[in-house]
């Protein structure tokens, strides 16, 4: 066995703690944030200074180091959270374009939003929000569809949504979320042009192509219900 005199050492000081998807794990685990000192070292003992490392990541469970990237990516309880939250705006926002009269729209958002993840969500509280909503930018209690179908509060709300979770989506998923509010337009008839203007901001907030988006559209209405 060869006898190792010297080398460079890493000593490791943690600087902060958290939770995590580790990506060597696939799960959400702890971590330490940890900074190195780079030291030349003989018989083991660190001798001389020779530069800092990191920060790293390293997790808790499989003690691999992974660039601070890694904490870009949300944990699987927070990516629950923001899918529940997007597929919620997107119903208000539908629900905020084409009105509240009809009870089969309202019924369908309330069992698309109960789906998402808000058990206790019913037809009359998503009535209750839209209608606050409305008035909180001057609409009154109900909406006015000779006004911006998508105005700056509504698409700001949207966008605020769907941006941060469009790069943690596969196309797929962030097809379904566009899908499931093409779904609450139809279910009174075709769409108005104020809820294909929401839905259409919808599209480019998940990093919809504007051709995908419309192809998609043109499919949800053209399936039967």
């Amino acid at each position: 066995m060869k006898l190792r005199i010297c080398g460079i050492r890493t000593v490791w000081d943690p600087v902060g703690d958290g939770e995590f998807f580790c990506p060597g794990c696939g799960g959400d685990r702890n971590y330490r944030r940890l900074t190195g000192r780079r030291r030349f070292a003989v018989l083991g003992v660190p001798m001389l200074r020779r530069g800092t490392v990191g920060p790293v990541v390293e997790c808790a469970a499989c003690r691999e180091h992974f660039g601070t990237d890694a904490l870009d990516h949300p944990t699987t309880t927070r990516l629950s959270a923001m899918l529940r939250d997007a597929v919620h705006t997107v119903a208000l926002g539908v629900l905020a374009a084409g009105g509240t009269t009809s009870r089969t729209v309202l019924e369908t958002a309330a069992t698309i939003v109960r789906g998402a993840g808000f058990d206790d969500c019913t037809e009359d509280q998503l009535c209750t929000v839209v209608e606050v909503l409305a008035a909180d930018t001057g609409h009154g209690s109900a909406f006015d569809p000779a006004a911006e179908a998508c105005g700056a509060a509504l698409a700001i709300e949207l966008h605020e949504a769907l941006e941060p979770l469009g790069p943690h989506l596969a196309p797929a998923g962030r097809e379904s979320i566009l899908l499931q509010g093409a779904r609450i337009a139809l279910a009174d008839g075709p769409y108005g042009q104020a809820e294909r203007e929401v839905l259409t901001t919808v599209g480019g907030a998940l990093q919809l192509c504007a051709q995908d988006t419309a192809r998609l559209l043109a499919e949800a209405a053209r399936t039967p219900s």
